[in-house]
């Protein structure tokens, strides 16, 4: 019976005309019959098949759908600045995002008293821009670093962080749960190491190496204009050799990359990190344009020239390249680590 009997006869207005072939089965070739039995054929191994489509379909339509749905809802970003007094934390929160939005700038008229101790303080803010609307909760820690004695000072920090994480897996375990859970996770924690020129303090250390287990760390040298070029680059050199001898992890983590591109890019960051960075929220006119900048008596320093500072490789970091990033990692490694490790507990006797 050949194939073509079953088949509709041709010029019935079909484009797709079937080609005449046998029911017999093929001829094996005895090289493929001398194979073990039971073995897989190539052609039967399982794996996705590719299909080339030969229209338009509209799968691509799905960005647009996700783009209006994001644009509608909104999205969150919960930030973390860590420092001692005085080394511009909030200047620098209200340079990346060109507003009022630290906790300092968000009390006028109050006298700033520096706690005693490491109180965190959060203030959250809607963020518009082009339609598009963020919710950020920048969380303080002022008195962090500021005692002679700094003993075990992390510990309100990685209580908070933790803290989160309870709240969010709270909701998550609920039989009937909202819709959308409120993501107050800290998504990332920027540090502000002093400008002195010297290596990493103890503090600075035992820090960083406790933080980044449980959250993203991102160390910068703050107020890098104290530095002259020379003494910035081999800083940051000394930075980078007690990070590595103490095998601390900053983000971008190099376990964490996925594929070779992001391999690239974050290998190229990781070359920059800690970035020296300048923090102004005070506009000046410099050949005719507006630009941020700190006036001193040498002239103006442009905080996004790439000349002057590394402000902008930071806001790229944080906002145009990793934001999203950054939300995945904490979700998908940090919280789920502590997610894990508190659902192991409560499943023990006793």
């Amino acid at each position: 019976v050949q194939a073509h009997r079953l088949c509709p006869p041709r010029g019935a207005g079909s484009s797709l005309e079937p080609e005449e072939r046998s029911m017999e089965p093929p001829a094996v070739p005895e090289e493929e019959e001398e194979e073990e039995e039971g073995a897989v054929p190539l052609s039967m191994a399982p794996g996705p098949v590719g299909c080339q489509l030969f229209g338009y379909v509209g799968i691509e339509a799905v960005l647009e759908q996700m783009k209006i749905k994001t644009m509608k809802t909104g999205f969150e970003f919960n930030i973390m600045v860590v420092g001692q007094s005085g080394l511009g934390k909030s200047t620098m929160v209200n340079t990346l995002f060109k507003s009022k939005v630290s906790r300092k700038s968000s009390q006028p008229g109050q006298e700033e008293r520096i706690p005693k101790t490491v109180q965190l303080q959060s203030i959250t803010h809607i963020i518009q821009e082009k339609g598009v609307k963020m919710k950020l909760t920048v969380t303080d820690t002022p008195g962090f670093g500021d005692q002679i004695n700094n003993e075990n000072c992390w510990d309100p920090i990685i209580k908070y962080i933790n803290e989160q994480y309870e709240r969010y897996l709270r909701e998550e375990i609920l039989i009937t749960r909202k819709r959308k859970i409120p993501d107050t996770r800290v998504h990332g924690c920027v540090y502000f190491v002093p400008p002195t020129g010297h290596w990493l303090r103890p503090l600075d250390l035992e820090f960083m190496r406790r933080l980044s287990k449980i959250v993203n760390v991102v160390p910068v040298i703050a107020k890098a204009d104290t530095l002259t070029l020379e003494e910035r680059a081999e800083f940051k050199q000394r930075i980078q050799e007690d990070l590595k001898t103490h095998a601390i992890s900053v983000y971008p983590q190099e376990d964490f990359d996925q594929d070779p591109e992001d391999r690239a890019l974050n290998g190229r960051i990781r070359e920059k990190i800690p970035f020296a960075v300048v923090g102004a929220d005070q506009e000046h006119q410099v050949n005719g344009k507006r630009v941020l900048g700190r006036k001193t008596k040498w002239g103006i320093i442009e905080v996004e020239n790439p000349a002057h500072c590394e402000f902008p490789l930071l806001r790229d970091l944080l906002i145009r390249s990793h934001l999203q990033d950054l939300k995945d990692i904490t979700h998908n490694v940090h919280y789920e680590s502590y997610r894990v490790r508190r659902l192991n507990e409560s499943n023990l006797p006793g």
